[in-house]
């Protein structure tokens, strides 16, 4: 059979798995906090004997668009954005230590102060637990500070603090989840430079008019791959008509 076949294949697979990564970035475009997933590809030639004429197409891995998203006013008081290049810790549903950039926060009945996708978020010594209280407030450098329950409004109490990185982006995995990890499972440490601001979420950083521009791209490239099998089979056929006149 024509190797030409197996090069056009192999372009059509990673097309494919590109527009996949392209489709869940347009479906997370209002995700509050999500990064955006790249797609990396690169030319693997075959070597042997003779010219390395053929020409194969390798995934690389996934990558994450850590570029800031913007930000966008809700006037609550759960709700914070994080400044600059931080993150925000959370537990994993696996139990390990993961980071996020959304801040759609919320206190359940049982005092547990989660992420809007309900992930506990860490403080100092674990998961942050917030006793009954009237108000809760959160700081610029993340204390989270309560008004017990019958006490006098100008009566604050500092619960915890929520746990505030700053990471390396070479060393960021990112989950079936959406959220981001260290490569081989370290945690990071607490950085005191990291602030937030309330009232406010901070978008995706995806762009929905490139994303689409993308679709259409990836589209006629898988397209083009689809026409070039065609192409060598109908080369095989023909090979195959002219053995059997002779």
């Amino acid at each position: 059979m024509d190797r030409l076949l197996y090069v056009a294949m192999s372009g059509a697979k990673q097309i494919m798995r590109a527009q996949q990564l392209n489709a869940n970035n347009l479906a997370n475009a209002a995700t509050t906090g999500f990064r955006a997933d790249l797609a990396a590809m690169k030319a693997l030639p075959v070597y042997g004997p003779g010219y390395a004429s053929r020409v194969y197409v390798q995934g690389q891995g996934g990558g994450v668009d850590v570029s800031q998203g913007s930000s966008e006013h809700t006037g609550r008081a759960m709700d914070v954005v994080v400044k600059g290049k931080g993150w925000i810790a959370v537990q994993a549903p696996d139990g390990t230590e993961a980071y996020t950039r959304a801040g759609n926060l919320h206190v359940t009945e049982t005092g547990q102060l989660l992420t809007g996708d309900n992930l506990p978020v860490l403080g100092n010594g674990g998961p942050i637990a917030i006793p009954p209280a009237q108000k809760i407030d959160i700081g610029t450098d993340g204390t989270v500070s309560i008004v017990p329950q019958g006490q006098q409004a100008q009566t604050l109490a500092a619960v915890d603090r929520i746990k505030l990185v700053k990471l390396d982006a070479s060393q960021l995995t990112k989950t079936a989840e959406g959220l981001l990890k260290l490569r081989g499972g370290a945690s990071a440490a607490p950085d005191a430079s990291i602030s937030l601001a309330t009232g406010a979420l901070e978008s995706s950083n995806v762009n929905g008019i490139t994303s689409m521009i993308s679709m259409i791209d990836l589209s006629r490239q898988y397209e083009l791959q689809l026409k070039v099998m065609k192409t060598a089979q109908d080369n095989a056929d023909a090979s195959a008509q002219m053995l059997q006149l002779n």
